[in-house]
This record gives structure tokens, sequence and C-alpha cells, in this order.
């Protein structure tokens, strides 16, 4: 449901400094030219007044809900979103049906889906009729490589686009609005600007939320500059890569063969520690 802050486009006093930095109009989103600049695909969508479904693939911090929620803004359509995680098929089964009563009464739906390729393969199935039929127009965010992850099916029937990570320029934008919302400078020399701008990158590109909320919120006297980089931390390093089931399984196989070495033949297999038995 939809509460007043949200209806009127006002966010609450105590929201999150990333929330309330939320841009309210396509124009306002960095990093993705490519889509939503002049000649872009997806501008050209607005400008005809006809929305596609669409696949946002991306890393997280880059827009794929903001651009979303936009788009339902720009063309006038019903914007509804389900998450993945959280939603099953009677979850789908409403969203279906709202977006069918909508459009007997002349309004188009955009069904946002985020982190769409958890669905499995039989739920991604049932957006098929809903999606040739026009009842829903689709927009679907993930972070997984979609050829993997989604049915040749929905790919079919809808567009790709890849979103790019923000660069330095994007990130330094992003620390202008928040400097001018917050109505202060940050207490940054210019090399710990630039020591900031570069740890999202080593995480996927998003913004720099957490330390920038703290910033936003915080109300205790501003310390002095800061003289050295080292001071805003270092960025810790990230293991978890992301991989689709072929990888896994050979990464799996690789492991195993690195771990258990087989020597000779097979009746003769013995283990490192020269038994014949399980280590």
């Amino acid at each position: 449901m939809t509460d007043l802050f949200e209806a009127s486009g006002i966010h609450p006093p105590d929201a999150p400094l990333a929330d309330r930095l939320r841009p309210q109009a396509l124009d306002q989103v960095v990093g993705q030219d490519h889509l939503l600049g002049e000649g872009g695909p997806i501008r050209r969508m607005i400008e005809a007044g006809r929305l596609g479904s669409m696949i946002l693939w991306g890393p997280p911090g880059t827009g794929k809900t903001t651009i979303a929620r936009l788009l339902a803004k720009a063309a006038g359509y019903e914007y509804q979103s389900i998450s993945a995680v959280f939603s099953g098929v009677a979850d789908l089964k409403k969203a279906f049906e709202a977006a069918r009563m909508r459009r007997s009464a002349g309004q188009q739906t955009l069904l946002f889906v985020d982190e769409i390729h958890r669905f499995n393969r039989a739920q991604q199935d049932g957006f098929l009729p809903f999606v040739e039929e026009g009842i829903v127009t689709l927009v679907g965010a993930t972070t997984e490589n979609p050829s993997f992850e989604l049915n040749g099916a929905l790919l079919s029937r809808s567009q790709v686009y890849v979103l790019k990570r923000l660069d330095d320029a994007s990130l330094d934008l992003l620390l202008d609005r928040a400097e001018a919302l917050m109505g202060k400078l940050l207490p940054l020399t210019p090399e710990a600007r630039q020591a900031m701008l570069r740890r999202p990158r080593r995480h996927h590109g998003r913004r720099p939320g957490p330390r920038t909320t703290r910033l936003g919120t915080d109300h205790r006297p501003q310390r002095p500059s800061v003289d050295r980089p080292v001071a805003v931390g270092k960025q810790a390093p990230c293991f978890s890569l992301p991989m689709n089931g072929r990888e896994r399984l050979a990464f799996l196989l690789l492991t195993a063969a690195r771990t258990y070495p087989l020597i000779g033949p097979p009746m003769l297999h013995r283990w490192p520690n020269g038994s014949r038995s399980w280590p």
C-alpha cells in the first residue's frame, strides 16, 4: 500500500541518504547514458510512448529498480513490483489478475520483478502468456547472466539491457548531490575523496551507501579534514565469485582433483597419506 510520503514523492525525514538521493526523473540517472541518453534504446521507447518487456542485467547499485520505477512514471503505466526472493506462485497470480483488471479499464501495468533469476523454470514459464497478451510489461532485474539463468522462451520475448558499473565521474556526481542535499561538504581532502571513489568499483559498482549514510544522519560536530587517504579505510577483499551451474561443477571437479589426486591404475589408487582408505 502506498503511504502519504511515497504518494507525494517526499521522503520521510529519517530515510537513508541513499533513498533520498534516488533520481526523480530518468534524466537524473547517472552512469547509464548508453541506455537512457540521446539515441539510447530505452530513451527511444519513452519517446515512442510504448514500452517493451526487458531484462536489466547489471551489478548491484547501478539503478535497475530506479529505472523501472521511472519508466512506469514516464510512460504513464501503473507500477507494480514483486521480489522473487519473497514471492511465490500465489503472489504472481494476484499480480497478473490485478494487471488484467487494470487493462480492462484501459490502464497498462509495468510489472517489475527483482532478482528474477531466483524464480525456477516453471515459474518463469508462468510469465509467458501474460507477456504475450500484453497484460503486463515485464521488467526483470538480475545480477546473473540471463543466458544461463532465464528460460529461452522468456528471453525471446524480452530485450536484455546491460547496465554498466558506475565510473569515477558518476560516483563523483553522486557525492556532489549528497553534499548538496546535506548542505555541507564532506570532511575529505581531494586524495581521500579519490580513495572513496575507488572503493565501490571493487564492490560491484555500488555507491558508498553505508559510509555516506552515516555522514548524512550524524549530527555530531564535524571532524577536521582528513589528510591521508588511508584514513578512509581499506576495502575488504571479496572472494564470493558468481558462478552458474556449469562453472560450479567444473570448479568442484578441479578442487577435488587437486585435493585427492589419484595415482596409478584404478585398483592401485593411493591417497597422499599412503593408505588405500579414505583420508
